[in-house]
């Protein structure tokens, strides 16, 4: 099962430590967070209850397409793109691109939140 790790802190400190490593002056452990989020908040809007059932249907289903998606789902299309593209800044889906059809990829089954 795989974990994705989150962590909250204020946008100044995440920009700080990204500059640290960018530098070299800090190097991150595997321990420490992949995504990270301003606020709990954010973190809330992003995987809120709604989008936690769309990311376990994305995982049980692996549809082929957003628009298959859709259709499991009963959401509109345009509603549920918007969603999974913020879903993906956050490294949360990965939008797999097929001939004519992206393909939502749900990149793990559990999430680890370090404040």
């Amino acid at each position: 099962m795989k974990v994705i790790k989150i962590g909250i802190a204020p946008q100044e400190k995440i920009r700080e430590r990204m500059l640290a490593i960018a530098k070299g002056e800090i190097k991150p452990k595997a321990s420490d967070p992949k995504v990270w989020f301003t606020s709990m908040r954010s973190l809330s809007q992003v995987l809120s209850d709604e989008n936690r059932a769309l990311l376990d249907v994305i995982r049980t289903s692996r549809p082929s397409s957003i628009s298959e998606l859709a259709d499991i789902t009963g959401r509109k299309q345009g509603n549920l793109s918007r969603t999974l593209k913020t879903m993906s800044r956050y490294g949360l889906v990965k939008m797999e691109k097929n001939d004519r059809s992206i393909r939502p990829i749900a990149q793990a089954e559990g999430y680890q939140i370090m404040a």
